[in-house]
């Protein structure tokens, strides 16, 4: 396959990746400040919504290997941008009403996208080598985004909260161009015919395959991880280092180092397995949340140093996971199927993430804006997610030989 069509298919993650930064790092604080909301309050709607949203992704998954996965696609687009745009512009009332229903809509719309999109990438992939380029692609496009997400706020207005609500406008237009290059340029591919299977039946084949259901376990424990520090960013920015106006270089760092390193581990990937580079990444991550628990206020340049090096371990999370469970799935004629199940256990992370850690951090006396607390909140940004990328990295190694597949 040309290169031109590995980017063009990559090309949709950039607006998708785009609106996750957002719903997942800056919804938390924003609610909480701009509109006032209770920790426990926001962080059971975030609970709530995202549950709803992690359990509709088996049935998406379902759908995507018996209709057109291009046109899922799609169809998906509209409903995510509406729901994303009214989401960072809520009104002065009812406002946990209008937080639950927005998200309700982005999260629908952008489930369907993102199973269908990637169902897609393996039907055009047909081997392990071009399925990796593809999810590399696609991720790194992604990071592109999220970049853009990061940066934007801190350039559209002077005041945080009105960037995060002008960011919402940005969308439409990055989505539209986005999906015309992928949709007029990306080949279609032939995805595997799938077993005409009720939905419980289909599920319950994805979770047969040991090798599926030991890399959805790895990936738990890695999601975690990442989900902790993901929700807590920018808390622990504002609260305990006392940066909050370096927030957006901060996380823009964090996500280039991300995207610049994807060929590095695509390359590393390809030498030595992808396994072993995986490995590699989780003990670099290790070594920057460590860092984190050590600092305090006005750590800028330490803290930027523990981004640039988890920003780096990032580009491995992203490609080299997704690309297993992408042959794992096309071995078992359900890509469709089995990212189903691969989203809902990552948004089931996210939504534990906010849903508990929040909740959690109110009890222990953290107070969003001043100085209580604070020990708990380092507890949960850095010591925590250390724990479980180290059990994942435990059972990653335990595992390996299940794992790596060549095709």
């Amino acid at each position: 396959m040309s290169t031109s069509r590995i980017l063009a298919y990559g090309l949709l993650g950039l607006p998708l990746a785009f609106a996750a930064l957002p719903i997942y790092v800056h919804v938390p604080r924003y609610y909480a400040d701009t509109a006032g909301m209770e920790l426990a309050l926001l962080g059971a709607i975030l609970l709530g919504t995202r549950l709803l949203d992690a359990g509709i992704d088996p049935w998406l998954g379902w759908l995507a290997d018996r209709v057109s996965r291009p046109a899922m696609t799609a169809a998906a687009l509209l409903p995510f941008a509406i729901g994303f745009v009214a989401l960072l512009n809520p009104p002065d009332e009812q406002v946990a009403l209008w937080l639950g229903a927005s998200l309700a809509l982005t999260y629908v719309g952008f489930s369907a996208a993102t199973v269908a999109y990637q169902a897609w990438g393996a039907d055009i992939g047909g081997d392990s080598a071009l399925r990796t380029r593809l999810t590399a692609a696609r991720e790194g496009f992604g990071l592109l985004g999220v970049v853009l997400a990061a940066a934007l706020p801190a350039l559209l207005a002077v005041n945080l909260s009105d960037g995060i609500a002008r960011l919402g406008w940005i969308l439409p237009p990055l989505l539209l161009l986005a999906a015309a290059a992928t949709f007029s340029q990306a080949a279609v591919g032939t995805a595997v015919a799938a077993a005409r299977q009720p939905l419980l039946p289909s599920l319950r084949r994805v979770v047969a395959d040991g090798a599926f259901r030991r890399l959805i376990g790895v990936f738990v424990a890695n999601g975690i991880a990442a989900a902790l520090p993901a929700t807590l960013f920018l808390f622990f920015v504002a609260d305990v280092l006392r940066l909050e106006r370096a927030s957006g270089p901060l996380l823009a760092l964090y996500f280039v180092a991300g995207a610049v390193s994807l060929p590095l581990w695509v390359r590393l990937a390809g030498r030595f397995g992808r396994i072993a580079a995986w490995l590699g990444a989780m003990l670099l991550s290790m070594v920057a949340f460590a860092g984190a628990s050590l600092l305090g206020a006005g750590d800028l340049w330490p803290f930027a140093a523990i981004c640039l090096v988890s920003g780096l371990a990032l580009g491995a999370d992203l490609a080299l996971p997704a690309a297993i469970a992408a042959d794992l799935g096309e071995r078992q004629g359900q890509a469709g199927a089995c990212f189903g199940v691969w989203n809902f256990v990552a948004k089931l992370n996210l939504a534990l993430a906010a849903g508990l850690a929040l909740p959690m951090l109110g009890l222990l006396g953290y107070v969003p804006g001043s100085a209580a607390g604070l020990p708990a909140l380092t507890f949960a940004y850095a010591l925590l997610p250390l724990a479980f990328k180290a059990l994942a990295g435990l059972m990653l190694w335990r595992w390996r030989h299940f794992l790596e597949i060549d095709r």
